[in-house]
């Protein structure tokens, strides 16, 4: 098998806490998968999860605090995200934002928008760079006459291809999507999501897809990692994971999607990510089948039939 385009290897990330002088808030803990070329791997977990935070490090736009990020052979973690728009891969890794009104430069034109990465990251210009505009637009349904047009004068959905299609412009290798759906209405949340299924078949592209809508997740991804509180509870085929969870977080997350059967719900609250116990499950406390030994000993993720699952109880 050929090695995988993306490998994640203990990553972390501390924040410093305002007012609390050596504290830390830990929002990404020791996170390792991979993705394969051409794989759509989806990313799910509460809010407040760290979901937001591991895609911007991936997408270099944050530093990590340890761990790798090897992109096709090479450690990203090691160039700093300030630095990172000079490197070869800054083009191969784009990212699609949640919401396309505010990731939209309101000075420009959707024409200027998604020819912006092209100026800068290759050496596309004049009319090559206005044919691969006017190529990319077409590909996610942008019809020549909104090329004209600013950010205010096009509705919620037009945004939303505009924004994919800059990331496309460059032809990225990668593409990350942090919830692209989450500010459209139901109705065109359909007609975008439609859209990136079939952009994704027919470019070939390697997705990391990170949404709260598990149905979602389920239809458009080979493979779903769900995030808790930082670190991952269970990795697996997403046909697996929606049929038969293993982690009972995750157990929890697909009960609630209707027709799924009873609804389990959580007792007690979110334990704190500032500065966590290390020597813990930080699922702990609300856990149904948490025992003594889950807090006083983190779990690893290990394969139990094909899922990884991060749990002393699961066998």
């Amino acid at each position: 098998m050929s090695e995988p385009l993306l490998v994640v290897d203990r990553l972390s990330k501390r924040f410093p806490v305002a007012g609390r002088r050596g504290a830390s808030l830990l929002a990404v803990d020791d996170v390792s998968f991979t993705i394969a070329a051409g794989e759509s791997l989806g990313l799910v977990g509460e809010s407040g999860c760290g979901k937001s935070t591991l895609v911007r490090l991936l997408a270099r736009l944050l530093d990590s605090s340890d761990g790798r990020i090897v992109f096709d052979g090479e450690d990203l973690a090691q160039v700093k995200a300030t630095g990172f728009a000079r490197t070869v891969h800054r083009a191969a890794i784009q990212m699609v934002f949640q919401d396309p009104t505010d990731s939209l430069n309101p000075r420009f034109t959707a024409r200027e928008t998604i020819a912006e990465p092209m100026q800068l990251l290759t050496s596309l210009r004049g009319a090559e760079a206005d044919a691969r505009v006017t190529e990319v637009a077409e590909q996610v349904g942008l019809s020549s006459a909104l090329l004209s047009r600013y950010p205010h004068q096009l509705s919620g959905g037009q945004k939303a291809r505009v924004g994919i299609a800059r990331a496309l412009a460059v032809r990225p290798r990668l593409l990350i999507l942090d919830e692209p759906t989450a500010a459209l209405d139901v109705s065109v949340q359909a007609v975008v999501l439609q859209l990136l299924d079939r952009l994704r078949r027919e470019l070939g592209l390697t997705l990391l897809f990170v949404s709260h809508d598990l149905n979602v997740v389920r239809l458009l991804t080979d493979r779903v990692a769900v995030m808790y509180l930082g670190r991952l509870a269970e990795v697996g085929p997403s046909d697996a994971v929606f049929r038969s969870p293993a982690h009972p977080y995750t157990q929890a997350l697909v009960s609630a999607i209707p027709g799924q059967g009873p609804r389990i719900r959580l007792q007690g609250e979110v334990a704190s990510p500032i500065d966590p116990p290390a020597a813990a499950c930080r699922f702990y406390g609300r856990c149904p089948k948490g025992q003594e030994l889950c807090g006083r000993q983190a779990p690893p993720l290990r394969t139990i039939e094909g899922q990884q699952v991060s749990c002393h109880f699961v066998a």
